[in-house]
């Protein structure tokens, strides 16, 4: 998996999980509600719910899409800023795309 695939499958991990934005949540409570999220639905079942709430709520899920970018990148600040991607790049992953 590359660090960009990585990457969308982090924030869809937590795109998914229980921490909503307006929460208060550390860097540890974000790696550990990705990982929990992935337990619980595999990186294919987090990218179908994703796609299942653009389908849903598009106008809401577009706003937790970058938020959930924007936060697995502050907590897992592995990738290097030149591999990063653009929410709308995870956004239109298909879940038969991923690894």
């Amino acid at each position: 998996m590359t660090g960009q695939m990585l990457e969308c499958a982090r924030a869809e991990a937590l795109f998914v999980s229980l921490i909503q934005r307006s929460d208060p949540y550390s860097a540890a409570a974000v790696r550990e509600a990705v990982r929990r999220s992935v337990g619980r639905h595999g990186s294919r079942g987090c990218a179908a719910l994703v796609a299942h709430e653009y389908g849903e709520h598009p106008d809401v899920a577009v706003g937790r899409m970058s938020w959930a970018l924007d936060t697995v990148r502050g907590a897992f600040p592995t990738v290097a800023p030149a591999m990063t991607m653009p929410a709308a790049v995870c956004r239109g992953r298909a879940p038969a795309n991923l690894p």
